[in-house]
């Protein structure tokens, strides 16, 4: 077993909403739980009274209440929960009318605001009353090219106010990764800003704007964000408007609150696999919103005017998560640009001691860079009020662990927590009711039932395998947009094992729950939490008339992850340093700065399969000196011995 690291007293426990939620369990079900593990061995099976008795303990808004929890259990895809359901997901987020604060926002150093309840409630219903007067009606998409700013929290919420569903990218992607995304979806209305800051400087999204909106031909309306400067200038976009002359409108309408089908459409956020363009994941209303607050409210603990801040984008699931904890009375502490500027690395630790930070969520990587820095907090600034550090992104180092322990702060849960864009959620989690060990994550989510399965198909212990989840659960995708047949869904998750989603993450779990990660199974690249499709970048690297094919991998590295391309040029030419910044800046403007490689190399021939597909998970081996299984499906195996040299040998260059 890792090192125990922290534990909880027993009055900590007791405290815990999860332990008051134990309590209605062995009261309603005659049962006697007495610890986590043993409410989760339940949730597990008995899903179906689990969700149920939740959704009543969370006191969640609905028009029409359910009279049964799960329709067609057994059939994992064709499974529906809550099927009679109606409710509101903003209602749900807007419940609180009060002067106490909703959102804390900074934009690093460079503007500071907030807003109360109130405010908020105001602002969304004078943004929802104008959508609703410009046609936005239950079903139509709404998209956002949007920092983490409280005008995006607003948009979301007054999209969602009406039964829209909302989609979102952050200003720091080029042209044509937003256009691969949102020309699927077909917004109505846009929604734009006109430039962000980032490490000290200002970056104008005038020209993107007005190129993105010229080939999305469904946009009917624009409504710019005034944020770096208060300039009218436009740059000759039609049916444009002004964010801020519409929600400080005089007049005060009250929201009228579209009721919705549990399963009907919320959110569509981007996933990609290794060919074509971004996969629009669709995500439901009611799934969405009682997996966030079981995740709230049971692993977190969250109560009413917590301070709850992640660090985080608008094209990121975890800015999802992190709004939704408005429906558990947190206050929302939003954060946009760098999380290390120039003249100051401990701006988020700034931030979290000048508003007192309850809960602090942050990626692995920023963890791993801090540390790096020598960043001591705890040496320098008061996080007093902190209770909970979450993790994510990728896979939390032991050294980072141990990090955190001893130089941010000893009394505190350190949550590891992994899940993805796919469930916009998580499978594993922390919990305040369990003790932390070194290098593990705590548990499993409640009510989802993860294993851990070998290559045989069976339920491992102590043993890598893949992370699978054996049944149902509501906050599954209701699909994938213009997926009319749910082969691109079933394809994703269900191809390996039938009726069983296959998560592509590799994993242990011990016998008291922890789980250990070594990351992801599949060719998906997984860049601070967000998956990138290898197709975004082949789609930009093979523009240049230099590059004839490329294949990109991740590669464990100093623990953490890098992506790693290689590229095979025309004959003659070599990978000279300017080739390499012109495939750096190709990718950067036309994808987003995540999806640049860490390393680029040249290689005499990329491989590929006798169909001719490449093989990224060929490579993915051979540069961690691992044996490739089926050698024989290559149609040119030879070239496999110069990517295993490459990490080994006098010539080595990983």
């Amino acid at each position: 077993m890792n090192k125990l690291l922290w534990s909880p007293s027993a009055n900590e426990i007791e405290n815990t909403q999860a332990w008051g939620f134990m309590q209605e369990v062995n009261q309603e079900f005659e049962t006697k739980l007495t610890n986590f593990h043993e409410l989760y061995q339940w949730s597990c099976e008995f899903p179906e009274s689990f969700w149920d008795l939740f959704w009543k303990y969370s006191s969640i808004i609905a028009e029409r209440k359910p009279t049964e929890a799960l329709k067609n259990g057994d059939d994992f895809l064709g499974s529906e929960w809550f099927p009679d359901a109606r409710l509101n997901f903003a209602k749900n987020l807007l419940s609180d009318s009060s002067d106490n604060p909703a959102i804390v926002f900074w934009a690093e150093d460079k503007q500071k605001s907030s807003l109360s309840h109130l405010e908020l409630y105001s602002q969304v219903a004078r943004l929802s009353f104008w959508l609703k007067q410009n046609g936005i009606k239950k079903g139509d998409r709404v998209a956002g090219f949007l920092p983490n700013m409280p005008e995006t929290v607003i948009s979301m919420l007054a999209t969602a106010s009406l039964g829209a569903v909302w989609t979102s990218c952050s200003p720091d992607f080029g042209v044509q990764g937003v256009l691969d995304r949102f020309g699927q979806v077909e917004p109505k209305v846009f929604i734009c800003v006109d430039g962000y800051y980032y490490n000290g400087k200002e970056f104008s999204c005038l020209e993107k704007n007005q190129k993105i909106v010229s080939q999305l031909p469904t946009v009917e309306n624009i409504l710019l964000v005034r944020f770096v400067n208060n300039s009218s200038e436009f740059l000759d976009l039609s049916q444009s408007f002004f964010f801020d002359e519409i929600v400080s409108e005089s007049t005060n309408p009250d929201i009228e609150f579209e009721s919705v089908a549990f399963n009907d459409p919320l959110y569509i956020l981007f996933s990609s696999g290794t060919t074509g363009v971004p996969k629009c994941i669709v995500h439901g209303v009611g799934g969405t919103l009682i997996q966030h607050k079981k995740e709230h409210m049971l692993h977190c603990d969250i109560k009413d005017g917590d301070r709850v801040f992640f660090f985080s984008t608008c094209g990121w699931m975890m800015w999802n998560w992190l709004l939704s904890s408005l429906a558990s009375g947190a206050t929302l502490m939003l954060y946009d640009g760098s999380p290390f500027l120039n003249d100051n690395d401990n701006i988020l630790f700034d931030f979290a001691e000048q508003e007192n930070f309850n809960f602090m969520g942050v990626s692995a990587k920023y963890l791993d860079t801090a540390r790096k820095k020598e960043l001591f907090p705890i040496e320098t600034h008061n996080l007093e009020s902190l209770k909970m550090i979450l993790s994510t992104g990728s896979a939390l180092s032991v050294d980072c662990f141990d990090y955190v322990y001893q130089k941010i702060k000893p009394e505190v849960c350190l949550s590891s927590i992994s899940g993805g864009t796919d469930i916009v959620s998580c499978f594993v989690l922390g919990s305040p009711m369990l003790p932390v060990y070194r290098g593990e994550l705590q548990t499993r989510g409640l009510g989802l039932s993860v294993e851990v399965w070998n290559d045989k198909g069976e339920s491992v212990i102590d043993q890598k395998g893949e992370l699978v989840c054996t049944k149902t659960f509501p906050s599954k995708p209701t699909g994938f947009w213009n997926d009319y047949d749910g082969e691109k869904y079933r394809q994703s998750y269900f191809d390996r094992y039938p009726n069983i989603w296959c998560h592509g993450d590799f994993v242990s779990l011990n016998l008291i729950g922890g789980m250990v990660f070594y990351g992801r199974s599949d060719t998906t690249l997984n860049r601070g939490g967000v998956r990138i499709g290898t197709a975004e970048i082949y789609r930009q690297v093979e523009k240049l008339t230099e590059v004839l094919e490329s294949i990109v991998v991740e590669q464990n590295w100093q623990d953490d992850i890098r992506v790693v391309l290689f590229v095979k040029l025309k004959d003659g030419m070599q990978l000279v340093d300017d080739l390499k910044r012109r495939i750096v800046t190709q990718i950067r403007s036309n994808t987003s700065p995540r999806h640049v490689p860490d390393v680029i190399i040249q290689v005499s021939d990329i491989p590929k399969t006798k169909s001719g597909k490449i093989v990224e998970l060929a490579v993915q081996k051979a540069i961690h000196n691992l044996p490739i299984d089926n050698k024989t499906a290559l149609d040119n195996p030879e070239v496999m011995q110069e990517y295993y040299q490459l990490c080994s040998g006098p010539n080595s260059l990983l």
